[in-house]
């Protein structure tokens, strides 16, 4: 009997994350000292970063249209273009207007891409292996993210445009991946097969499985893409007395118990069930965060932070998985996507403001505590949604191709472009 492999395809999106998560490790550090550069304030350095997201959250319900016309491939591809533009220009701004400018241009293509990628990643694969899919996928990002940063610190004495240009390369190199592995796939071309038609977000609405990915996803924004990156290295130098050093191990050390959840999750998710790991997660990550605030000491703080690490890894896949159950076999779910990721920006964007506030007014207790009551209180929606893992596979054509692609359980096949192009490189299967 042939083991369950994931398309072909699916390591091709794999591939790419890592290479574009890779650039933004480089970019990300640098961005603030550039800001800097130009003479403008706290305020100003953060609004900078802040105008990216804002501008994701604006641009998404378009890039939900822009999929379900013209289709994920395309899409994907101008997006990762226009991102690496708008990033290697900003390395040539000569003034802090020019450079927001730019970045809000990679704003529009970075949720360009995403929409899109979540929208392939979810077409491509069989219904049953979406979990393990969504957390191959989430750890290429996450390890690109922890490699970035490494090989920023060695472009950076070489000028700060370097890293933006470096950045604007990758994503180039990205690009081209995708081109050249999926512009004959069969599993890429089905927008046009497809009768159903993309699924509406208000039908989206209407399940309420679909309203615990957003609970959970607003939560997970505000938790993990808000608070941590702005409150966790402040809580550490200015509670803890420690050094800024300390402060990025602490988040390494997030990163490393998340990815080491990812994989484990992914193949539960699709064995167990979505809801029940997605449950575990927003518990033990709601928990740990809360605990973070009432450290006192730098390895407590590590301690708490490698088990939130855990709890969002656990979360992760199996939310995804959920998105991708309610649109089912549909064609295309442009809409459905970009509330989701929507809904997802908008916790980024809330989560570090309110947790400021309540740093400033009430201390950093408040601010992780409300943090973690947020995780806890999406457990609510999940205790209330069906389980949406299929219980026999769907009619998908994912499915049928499967096992002539790469395994999961086995290291990834080099995609030629052979298979994609309609010839099996499995002679028995």
């Amino acid at each position: 009997m042939l083991r369950e492999r994931l398309p072909v395809e699916v390591w091709v999106l794999v591939a790419a994350s890592f290479i574009i998560a890779v650039g933004f490790g480089i970019v990300a550090p640098v961005l603030p000292v550039f800001a800097a550069e130009f003479g403008v304030g706290h305020t100003a350095v953060a609004a900078l970063i802040s105008v990216f997201a804002l501008v994701r959250l604006a641009f998404a319900p378009v890039s939900g249209v822009l999929v379900n016309k013209f289709g994920e491939p395309r899409v994907y591809i101008v997006g990762i273009l226009i991102v690496a533009f708008g990033t290697a220009m900003a390395g040539f701004s000569g003034s802090y207007v020019e450079m927001v400018l730019w970045r809000a241009l990679a704003g529009v293509g970075s949720t360009m891409f995403t929409v899109a990628a979540l929208g392939l990643l979810i077409r491509i694969t069989p219904a049953p292996m979406r979990g393990r899919a969504s957390g191959l996928w989430a750890a290429g990002f996450l390890i690109g993210n922890i490699a970035g940063p490494i090989v920023g610190a060695v472009l950076v004495p070489l000028g700060l445009w370097v890293p933006f240009v470096s950045y604007g390369v990758l994503l180039c190199l990205a690009a081209f991946v995708v081109w050249i592995f999926l512009r004959r796939s069969e599993l890429a071309a089905l927008d046009k097969s497809n009768s159903e038609g993309h699924m509406p977000l208000v039908e989206a609405l209407r399940h309420r499985a679909y309203h615990a990915a957003l609970a959970s996803g607003f939560a997970n924004g505000w938790a993990v893409f808000g608070v941590r990156i702005s409150l966790v290295p402040v809580f550490v130098v200015e509670a803890l007395k420690q050094s800024a050093t300390l402060a990025g191990l602490s988040m390494s050390v997030f990163a490393a118990g998340n990815a080491a959840m990812l994989f484990l999750s992914g193949k539960v998710a699709d064995t167990w069930g979505r809801k029940p790991v997605a449950i575990a997660g927003l518990v033990i990550s709601g928990l740990a965060t809360i605990w973070m605030g009432f450290t006192s000491g730098i390895w407590d703080f590590m301690a708490a932070s490698i088990v939130a690490g855990m709890g969002a890894g656990l979360l992760n896949p199996p939310q995804n998985a959920v998105v991708a159950d309610v649109i089912g076999t549909r064609g295309k779910g442009g809409p459905v996507l970009a509330g989701f990721q929507m809904v997802t920006d908008l916790g980024a964007i809330i989560g570090p403001i309110s947790a400021g506030v309540l740093a400033d007014a009430f201390g950093f207790e408040a601010s992780f505590a409300v943090t973690g009551a947020a995780l806890l209180l999406a457990v609510g929606f999940w205790f209330l949604a069906p389980e949406t893992l299929p219980t026999h596979e769907e009619e998908h054509t994912a499915s049928s191709v499967a096992p002539e692609c790469g395994c999961l359980d086995e290291s990834a096949e080099v995609p030629t472009g052979e298979r994609v192009g309609g010839k099996p490189r499995h002679p028995e299967a």
